[in-house]
């Protein structure tokens, strides 16, 4: 139920305070309510309501068609699991079988991160690529609403989880098509992607404790976890490639790992099927679990869809 309702100076000094999802779970309200709110009384009172600076001040800021991101977001694990899945391409009324098991795990695990590294949106219909035919894309808002929807599922399950969103190739078309088109629009409130996920703070790279690196893509070619960990000097996670798979380096530096952390969507789902032309694909669906102790990483594990509802991870089989 929501909570009670605050005056305007109390709301001012609560999201000053504890930011937006902090306000969201004091309030017991959709963070989306907070973020309108906080728009209304910036407007009214003619200066910005500022997130605290404990919650920001490990992002270093730079300047992309003039809108801000932070470049990397430095975090510490001591013991516990960080999730990491990525390319998810949500599209509307698909709910792939990798979603409903990252979310699971999302609760039974109790993260302390959960990661979605990129391509969380397709951006299907502001592509600077033609399109094939007349083929049939989903509208942005449908888009739009679809990731809200699929990222809302996993808000509900998070716990006390930090959720963290490195920004993917695809996501960057929502700002880039209207920094080209409509750049005089630039810091206006909704026309930035991170206005309509308030829970999910937005960067290029997240560093975790001093040798675990996650972005959405380094490298390309068969060979680029191997190649990501070889040029970064860490076990590093990356996307963009949806293969699912895990590169163990080992030299006089220790034992490190590339990960390419695969695709959350059906590798044959419908986001890919015109421009791939039906070739056969060198993908997987899945996800990555990181499971740190007392400081170290541990091995890191995949969780691989073996067909429509069904996963594996640890040698079992999981229905999700």
């Amino acid at each position: 139920m929501p909570g009670p309702a605050i005056d305007e100076k109390s709301f001012i000094e609560m999201f000053e305070s504890l930011g937006e999802a902090g306000t969201a779970r004091r309030l017991k309200l959709n963070a989306r309510n907070v973020q309108m709110r906080r728009v209304r009384i910036e407007n009214k009172i003619g200066r910005q309501l500022l997130v605290p600076e404990h919650l920001r001040k490990h992002a270093s800021i730079g300047i992309r068609h003039g809108i801000e991101h932070p470049r990397w977001l430095q975090r510490h694990v001591h013991s516990g699991v960080v999730l990491v899945g990525s390319d998810a391409h949500y599209w509307p009324g698909i709910v792939s079988t990798a979603h409903r098991a990252f979310v699971l795990f999302a609760k039974k695990f109790l993260p302390k991160i959960i990661i979605m590294n990129g391509d969380v949106m397709d951006g299907a219909t502001i592509s600077r690529f033609a399109s094939i035919g007349w083929e049939k894309r989903p509208s942005l808002i449908q888009e739009l609403e679809a990731c809200q929807e699929r990222l809302g599922e996993i808000e509900e399950v998070r716990g006390n989880a930090e959720l963290l969103w490195p920004l993917g190739n695809h996501d960057g078309r929502f700002e880039t098509r209207l920094a080209t088109v409509a750049p005089e629009y630039a810091k206006v409130h909704g026309v930035h992607l991170k206005d309509h996920f308030p829970l999910w703070e937005p960067c290029w790279a997240v560093a975790i404790n001093k040798d675990v690196a996650v972005k959405h893509r380094f490298k390309n070619g068969i060979h680029a976890p191997h190649n990501n960990t070889i040029w970064s000097g860490r076990t590093i996670l990356t996307g963009h490639l949806h293969q699912l798979k895990v590169m163990p380096i080992s030299d006089y530096n220790g034992r490190r790992y590339g990960i390419d952390t695969g695709t959350l969507a059906d590798p044959h789902g419908p986001q890919f099927e015109a421009y791939t032309e039906q070739n056969p694909l060198n993908w997987a669906s899945g996800f990555c679990v990181l499971t740190f102790k007392d400081g170290e990483l541990l091995p890191p594990e995949l969780v691989t869809v073996l067909r429509e509802g069904v996963v594996t991870f640890r040698g079992e089989v999981i229905e999700a």
